[in-house]
């Protein structure tokens, strides 16, 4: 039977795996979404892995320099779906004035990273759900579905536990959290023709509009769009399958260098 399923049947049977497993194994979890098309997948999926319901919070960190549509998009879904939200940001940062202009480092640094520490301290979280895809940065490729946090949520990549035939690693001890990528196998194309089957609702962002569109979305100033005409799914996907524009071309740059994707991430960053 399983060799009839189609690829993506499998990844999906894969991914909803991973959830009920980090869930039998942590109570205390959430899932953080950023909006974007893979958390807001993710979130499709936790809600088909659990008959509809989510049966944690969802965790969204603002910066408070999202999009708008962002911001729209969060508040329809979220009572759409019934969602029990958790909006965060790092108030004394803000205070200080920290913000794009001090570069994005500090500023993911302090609005994001930082931001999603104090959560996770404040709210005693034991797993975090994530949405990230091994082929959208290099740096994610080194990481694990089920990977260890320290006390101070930092991330040792040179010490990650070997996942070998699907078998993971999901005990942690007391002083560690763990992030969980029931995502981590899929492509930019596996989210998309799933979105296509499942009818996701995803931000208009992702949709071209007078010749550009978003292939990455987040803070609007870190994200550019992509000279484009795909306006539907359909378009995506193809534009998809002959592109030699990277994913997170859009971005900024001194961000996505590898050097500074990995310090981020060491330090606690999605």
């Amino acid at each position: 039977m399983a060799s009839n399923l189609s690829q993506l049947d499998k990844l999906e049977n894969q991914s909803i795996f991973i959830i009920r497993e980090a869930y039998s194994q942590f109570k205390n979890v959430a899932i953080l979404w950023s909006i974007g098309k893979d958390s807001t997948t993710l979130l499709w999926l936790v809600r088909k892995a659990f008959f509809g319901k989510l049966p944690f919070p969802a965790l969204h960190i603002d910066t408070t320099h999202k999009f708008q549509e962002i911001y729209d998009f969060r508040a329809k879904y979220a009572k759409e779906w019934g969602l029990n939200l958790i909006v965060t940001k790092n108030e004394e940062a803000l205070a200080k004035g920290v913000g794009p202009d001090k570069g994005k480092f500090q500023c993911c640094n302090e609005l994001k990273t930082v931001a999603l520490k104090k959560a996770i301290a404040e709210q005693g979280f034991k797993a975090l759900y994530l949405g990230i895809r091994r082929d959208e940065h290099g740096i994610r490729a080194k990481e694990r579905v089920f990977s260890p946090r320290d006390e101070d949520f930092e991330w040792d990549y040179k010490n990650q536990p070997p996942e070998l035939w699907d078998q993971y690693k999901t005990k942690a001890t007391e002083e560690e959290h763990l992030r969980v990528h029931p995502l981590l196998g899929w492509t930019e194309i596996d989210i998309w023709e799933y979105i296509k089957r499942e009818n996701i609702p995803v931000c208009d962002l992702y949709y071209a509009k007078n010749g550009k569109r978003f292939r990455s979305i987040g803070c609007e100033t870190c994200c550019g769009p992509v000279d484009s005409e795909a306006d539907s799914i359909d378009k995506i996907i193809e534009e998809l399958k002959t592109t030699k524009i990277s994913e997170r071309s859009g971005r900024a740059q001194d961000k996505e260098d590898d050097y500074m994707m990995q310090k981020l991430r060491s330090l606690g960053y999605m």
